[in-house]
């Protein structure tokens, strides 16, 4: 079975990649049909590294637990009832409304 490499480790040799490449390209001052595609495999390294961190960092979160809910907790807090939406509400019976709505549309 083949494993692929580590978000992480894609971004750091992404990154050192497109590092070198740009510093080739600043110090060479080349202005021809392969600085062109040496600037844009450039970019297109930068854009891998980026990707590469998010999805790093992503997979981070999904590791840590929700620390509001305790670990046994099969409750899931209903998407979009944040504290902006309380304080806009205001009255506890509309929030126990949405909650309600949402429960019914979850099943």
């Amino acid at each position: 079975m083949r494993r692929f490499p580590d978000a992480r480790t894609v971004a750091v040799v992404a990154a050192v990649a497109a590092c070198w490449l740009l510093a080739s390209l600043v110090a060479g001052r080349r202005q021809d049909l392969l600085g062109v595609a040496m600037a844009l495999l450039c970019v297109l390294l930068a854009t891998v590294a980026g990707v590469a961190v998010a999805a790093a960092r992503q997979h981070d979160a999904e590791a840590v637990p929700d620390p509001a809910q305790p670990p046994g907790s099969t409750e899931a807090t209903p998407p979009g009832v944040d504290a902006d939406t309380l304080e806009t509400l205001g009255d506890r019976e509309a929030v126990r409304a949405m909650r309600a709505r949402y429960r019914r549309d979850d099943q």
